[in-house]
């Protein structure tokens, strides 16, 4: 029997194994609510081939439809990056600079620390009907859209003044990448997270520097300060991990875009920060599974949850693991949504370009979640937790928080005591 024909590679990202079985297009979400998207195989594969011939076939109003979901690639029976062949292609061939609006969506850092000073006036001005008519009519920002809130202390500077001292009481440690959204919109996932190491008998450092991880910017055509803001990351991880921590987030984007994007899409060296840099609750449900620590639960504790897999977590594989905590939880009832993209993919569904789009990919979820009878939905992206909070009025958490919530904390501590 003849030896099977071995494809040559002279591309990135696995281009020569597409067998052109279309599944990717059957699974992506955007394919499925606009013609105006031809689809990933059309968009990656097949218009990469013409893309190497020539850059005149570079079509970028088709290829920033794609949310990035990596739906395409988690459906591929071939293991194709379809998805970063996109994000590439718009990377090497987009050579204009991006509109204000893009620049403003993908500085979260300088975004969100200005606006944490006067974080009531914008919360407040936010809302008005006249901010949002000139949003949508001079920015492009779509005037239905809901901003998330901010809050008037980081928690960076909560962190210092009431948590750094007690962390050395402990000698295990854990660092935390806490990203934008919990420094700057949402402290309580930060604290809660810090609240359940503690409990099991872990400290909580800080990374000696952390930025954005990247990815609104890589959405919205900064690569270059992407880049360089990955690479800081990397630096402080690499030194907390010389001191034997590993790295926890508590955002399925930000880890996977850390560990996945890095090196695929920004050239940044990652291989050895990899194996270290996991989600929280992956973290947690190892530790349990190996026998090392325990979890002990209040007994008053009862509430109605679903949970849905965001498009990166399932990219990942780990919804497991955030699925197998909550149910640890005697008193949660459970209800596991099927796995399905909710159409914001961060910065996306924030542009008056993709707001009808965005809405109508999300749209069966919303009503699945409508139907489900549920106090509230737990999911590990924080855009998810907008997207899904603005179009069914039912409060979103995520599973850190359910567990710190649901936690006996005094008993946890002394189950774990060594």
């Amino acid at each position: 029997m003849a030896e099977p024909i071995q494809l040559l590679h002279i591309s990135k990202n696995e281009l020569e194994q597409c067998l052109k079985c279309s599944i990717c297009t059957a699974y992506c979400p955007v394919a499925a609510v606009t013609p105006d998207y031809p689809g990933p195989k059309h968009a990656g594969p097949d218009g990469e081939r013409y893309r190497m011939k020539s850059r005149r076939y570079f079509d970028e109003k088709a290829l920033k439809l794609c949310l990035n979901c990596k739906r395409c690639e988690v459906a591929c029976p071939q293991n194709v990056k379809i998805g970063d062949i996109i994000q590439s292609a718009r990377i090497y061939y987009t050579h204009h600079l991006p509109s204000l609006r893009d620049v403003m969506l993908a500085n979260t850092d300088f975004v969100g620390t200005m606006a944490n000073m006067v974080a009531p006036v914008v919360n407040y001005s936010l809302g008005l009907a006249p901010v949002k008519w000139g949003l949508h009519h001079v920015m492009g920002i779509d005037q239905h859209r809901t901003f998330p809130s901010y809050s008037s202390q980081k928690f960076t500077t909560w962190y210092k003044k009431h948590a750094a001292k007690k962390q050395e009481e402990f000698t295990r440690f854990v660092s935390y990448f806490h990203g934008c959204y919990a420094n700057y919109n949402y402290p309580k996932l930060a604290k809660d997270f810090v609240k359940v190491m503690n409990a099991i008998g872990y400290g909580v450092h800080l990374l000696e520097k952390e930025k954005c991880c990247g990815v609104a910017l890589i959405s919205n055509g900064i690569p270059k300060q992407a880049k360089k803001q990955g690479e800081i990351n990397m630096a402080s991880m690499r030194k907390a991990i010389a001191r034997g921590e590993e790295v926890l987030t508590t955002s399925s984007t930000c880890t996977f875009t850390m560990r996945d994007e890095y090196k695929h899409l920004l050239h940044v060296e990652n291989d050895d920060v990899v194996p270290h840099l996991s989600l929280a609750t992956r973290f947690i449900y190892r530790l349990i599974d190996a026998g090392e620590v325990k979890l002990a639960f209040r007994k008053d504790y009862q509430r109605r949850v679903a949970y849905h897999t965001a498009c990166h977590m399932e990219k990942l594989g780990w919804s497991v693991y955030s699925i197998g905590l909550l149910k640890q939880i005697p008193g949660l009832d459970l209800v596991v949504l099927d796995s399905q993209c909710c159409g914001i993919a961060g910065t996306y569904g924030f542009k008056k370009e993709n707001y009808e789009v965005s809405q109508a990919i999300g749209e069966s979820l919303f009503e699945k979640i409508r139907q489900a009878g549920v106090e509230s939905v737990s999911t590990d992206c924080e855009t998810c937790k907008w997207q899904i909070e603005m179009s069914t009025g039912i409060p979103v958490e995520n599973p850190i928080s359910i567990i710190a919530d649901a936690l006996d904390v005094e008993e946890t501590i002394r189950l774990n005591k060594k």
